[in-house]
């Protein structure tokens, strides 16, 4: 599994017109095989700051998206909005659970791996 996460900061007055614009990429590329999250959300305590998550099933679904109408339609959007900054970074993740153990606890430590 590969977690791309990180935040972008839009033009303050223009995020919200960014994030109802980019609707439709964000929608095809949860269309797109191997897509199984991929979601923007405005931050409410940063003007102009957009989180972004996302989450594919492995690198060669990841490479075909970048080269997709999706994300090339996302980035040439994006160049609209006043991009000011950036930092995403993507995740190789080799081991997930849930955060609550059969007691409704939540754990910080991997308690069902196995060494």
């Amino acid at each position: 599994m590969i977690i791309i996460a990180g935040n972008m900061d839009l033009d303050p007055d223009r995020r919200n017109e960014a994030l109802t614009t980019a609707e439709p990429f964000i929608d095809g590329a949860l269309t797109q095989r191997g897509c199984e999250a991929y979601t923007w959300a405005a931050d409410l305590n940063v003007p102009g700051r957009v989180h972004v998550f996302e989450r594919w099933t492995d690198a060669e679904a990841l490479a075909a998206h970048f080269v997709g109408p999706h994300y090339l339609g996302m980035l040439k959007c994006l160049g609209g909005f006043g991009l000011k900054a950036a930092d995403v970074a993507k995740y190789r993740v080799d081991c997930s659970e849930p955060v609550y153990d059969a007691d409704n606890k939540p754990r910080a430590d991997f308690f069902t791996e196995t060494r």
